[in-house]
C-alpha cells in the first residue's frame, strides 16, 4: 500500500544554495546563513516570519543549536535529523509533512556538510558496533559490485560496460561545466577518464563522487498561501522514503542489480503523484549517482529503462542534457559534490531553477514534471527517498 502522500498540498516557494567544494576559509555556520539568507529572499520572507526549522547534517553539529546560533533564531523549534547520505532530502520531508499537517505556516528545511576539514577523503565517522554480519569494505568497493553483477546478468560485454560507466562520467562532468555553483566545472574528455587510477573493480577515481563541503535550504509553506510569497512556487506531488531490511550481506541470493528500497520508494512517490509511465511522464532527474554504475541501476529501478536496457539508453543519449529525459542536469554528486547535508536539497534547488526556467546554460525545454532520488548506505544495506515536483 503506499503511503497518502500529500500531493499538490505543499509548495516550495524559496531556494538557496551555496557553492560545494572546499571551503577552507567557511565554517559550517557561515555556509548555512548563506544558503539561508539565498532562501529567505528568494521567497520574500525575513527570518522571524519562519515558524520552524529541520537541519540535516551527518556530522557537522549536534542539536538544533547548530543552525539557531549562527542563524540567531529567536526560541524556534529547530530540529536535527540524519539519515546516511538522504540526510538533506529527510529534512524535506519532515518540514513538508509539519506544513501539510497544519501544524506550522512557514518553515525551512536545511542542510549543511563540512566533510574538508577532517582532512580525509570520504565519507568519515565512527560506526556504532555491530554483530560482526556488516560488510568491511569500503563505499567504492561494495558500490563496485554492481559493475561485474550487471554485465553477466544482462551479457553486456565489460569493454562496452566500461564504456557506459565513463559516458556517465562524461555526461555529468558536462552538465557540471555549466553550473557555476558545483564543485568541479571542467568538461573531461573520456580517454582522461578511462585512464583514471583504479580505486575499486572496475572503479576509477573519475566514477566516484565528489566530497566537499555545503549548504542548500528551502521555504516551505501550504499550497493555498504560495502565491503569497513568490509568483511562480513548484508544488511537491510525492515524497517518499524507505529504509531497507539491511539484509543483503546475509543472502547468499542478493541481487547486485536493483537496489529494492529504490524500487519501493518509487513505486510509493509515482503513486502517490498518479504516475503511470514514469519513462514518459518525467522530464527530468537529479539521482544519487555516488559512483556511475549507481546511476546505471537507478535509471531501472526509478523506470526510466526497461530491464537490461539502461546501458543502451546511456549510450544513446537518452539521459543527455539534450536528451529525452534528462539526468543529473547540475552534474549529480560527480560535479556538483556531496555535502552528505545538504545533498538533498541541492537536488531540489536543481529542480526549482529548471521548474522556473533560470537553469541558464543547462535550462531544459518545457519542463513538467521533476523527480529527485536520494540513496544511503549501500547494496543491501539502504535506505531510499524519492520525491516528484512540479508547477
Amino acid at each position: 500500500m503506499a503511503s497518502k502522500g500529500i500531493c499538490d498540498r505543499v509548495a516550495i516557494v524559496g531556494m538557496g544554495c551555496t557553492r560545494f567544494g572546499e571551503h577552507w576559509d567557511r565554517s559550517a555556520a557561515d555556509l548555512l546563513v548563506d544558503a539561508a539568507q539565498e532562501a529567505y529572499a528568494s521567497a520574500g520572507v525575513e527570518a522571524d516570519q519562519v515558524d520552524a526549522y529541520w537541519l540535516g547534517t551527518m556530522g557537522s553539529g549536534i542539536s538544533g543549536l547548530t543552525a539557531a546560533e549562527p542563524l540567531k533564531i529567536q526560541y524556534k523549534p529547530v530540529t536535527r535529523l540524519e539519515n546516511m547520505c538522504a540526510t538533506g532530502s529527510e529534512a524535506i520531508r519532515n518540514a513538508a509533512y509539519a506544513v501539510a499537517s497544519g501544524a506550522y505556516d512557514l518553515v525551512v528545511a536545511m542542510g549543511v556538510e563540512k566533510l574538508k576539514d577532517s582532512g580525509y577523503s570520504g565519507l568519515v565517522g565512527n560506526a556504532p558496533p555491530g554483530d560482526g554480519t556488516e560488510s568491511g569494505m569500503t563505499a567504492p568497493a561494495n558500490f563496485s559490485l554492481l559493475a561485474p553483477a550487471y554485465a553477466e546478468k544482462y551479457g553486456v560485454e565489460l569493454e562496452t560496460l566500461r564504456d557506459v560507466l565513463s559516458k556517465i562520467a562524461y555526461k555529468n562532468h558536462y552538465n557540471g561545466a555549466r553550473n557555476q555553483k558545483a564543485q568541479f566545472q571542467r568538461e573531461v574528455p573520456l580517454d582522461v577518464i578511462n585512464a583514471s587510477p583504479k580505486v575499486a573493480g572496475m572503479l576509477g577515481i573519475m566514477d566516484c563522487s565528489g566530497v566537499s563541503d555545503g549548504a542548500a535550504a528551502a521555504v516551505i509553506c501550504r499550497a493555498e498561501d504560495a502565491h503569497k510569497y513568490n509568483a511562480k512556487p513548484i508544488f511537491i506531488k510525492a515524497l517518499s522514503f524507505v529504509a531497507g531490511p539491511a539484509e543483503g550481506a546475509k543472502r547468499q541470493d542478493y541481487d547486485f542489480t536493483t537496489f529494492p528500497e529504490v524500487v519501493a520508494s518509487a513505486k510509493d512517490a509515482y503513486e502517490q503523484a498518479g504516475i503511470e509511465d514514469p519513462r514518459e511522464q518525467i522530464s527530468m532527474a537529479e539521482v544519487h549517482d555516488c559512483f556511475t554504475p549507481t546511476e546505471l541501476v537507478l535509471m531501472e529501478d526509478l523506470g526510466f529503462s526497461p530491464r537490461g536496457k539502461a546501458w543502451q539508453d546511456t549510450l544513446d543519449g537518452r539521459f543527455d542534457l539534450k536528451g529525452a529525459q534528462p539526468v543529473n542536469p547540475d552534474g549529480g554528486l560527480k560535479s556538483f559534490g556531496h555535502p552528505i547535508g545538504a545533498s538533498g536539497l541541492r537536488m531540489m534547488y536543481e529542480m526549482w531553477l529548471q521548474l522556473r526556467g533560470e537553469a541558464g546554460e543547462r535550462q531544459i525545454d518545457s519542463p513538467k514534471l521533476g523527480l529527485t532520488h536520494n540513496l544511503g548506505g549501500g547494496p543491501g544495506r539502504a535506505v531510499s527517498f524519492v520525491s516528484v515536483v512540479g508547477l
